[in-house]
């Protein structure tokens, strides 16, 4: 897994033993390629702080938290976790809601270089949809995971691969899908080049040493966009 210094910006989420608030402070920012000091002068408070707060099990006042909320683009709740276990999509739709097509290089540019999708594969039981770890290399997208699982069923296979991420303040969102065929990475140096590449270990633990590539065939996106309120100026 690779580290990053706290202040760079868009680094990734370090490892440290804070809170899981302060995970989920840290991997926001990450996500929104922000540094600490910007965060820190969009909540008002000081760069120090931000830094304890990711690091160390800081108990922040109510205040605090929902300026640092507001600096994130995020809510409360979501910094505390207090929607973990609850589908996303429950927060109410926008009566000035766009949907909007995205155009390749765009999809690109969300894909980014790593993060979790879900490859949808025609399994011997139907269709079977599965999260995984995921990073872009050479264009193509590569995930890991176990011999005789569902995923692995993909070899040789044209398959979906989606990612997408919901606002649920804002009623917001975008979703990428990807269809191509995928290919088992072989030989042990191959495998052992992507594993070096990765981001993190696989979320869902275990050994997982064997790699897919999707080599995509069209790459399509839309987004959920807010219309401003009022007149449009001409």
């Amino acid at each position: 897994m690779h580290n990053h210094t706290h202040s760079d910006r868009g680094g990734g989420v370090a490892s440290h033993g804070g809170s899981d608030l302060g995970r989920r402070v840290s991997a926001r920012r990450a996500e929104l390629g922000l540094s600490v000091e910007e965060v820190a002068r969009r909540a008002g408070s000081a760069p120090g702080y931000i830094t304890y707060m990711e690091e160390q099990q800081a108990v922040p006042g109510v205040g605090f938290l929902l300026r640092l909320a507001e600096a994130l683009e995020t809510t409360v709740p979501e910094l505390a976790g207090g929607g973990m276990d609850l589908p996303t999509g429950l927060g109410e739709a926008s009566p000035r809601a766009e949907l909007l097509v995205l155009k390749p290089h765009e999809c690109r540019a969300l894909l980014s270089t790593h993060g979790v999708g879900r490859v949808a594969v025609s399994t011997h039981r139907g269709p079977a949809v599965i999260p995984v770890n995921y990073v872009v290399i050479g264009g193509a997208i590569a995930y890991r995971t176990a011999p005789r699982t569902a995923a692995a069923a993909a070899a040789g296979q044209k398959v979906a691969f989606e990612v997408d991420h919901f606002d649920e303040a804002l009623s917001r969102g975008w979703s990428v899908n990807v269809v191509g065929m995928a290919h088992a990475v072989t030989g042990d140096a191959a495998a052992r080049g992507f594993d070096e590449q990765a981001f993190t270990e696989p979320w869902a633990g275990g050994e997982r040493h064997l790699w897919f590539e999707i080599f995509p065939d069209y790459i399509t996106g839309r987004r959920i966009d807010v219309a401003p309120s009022g007149p449009r100026q001409t």
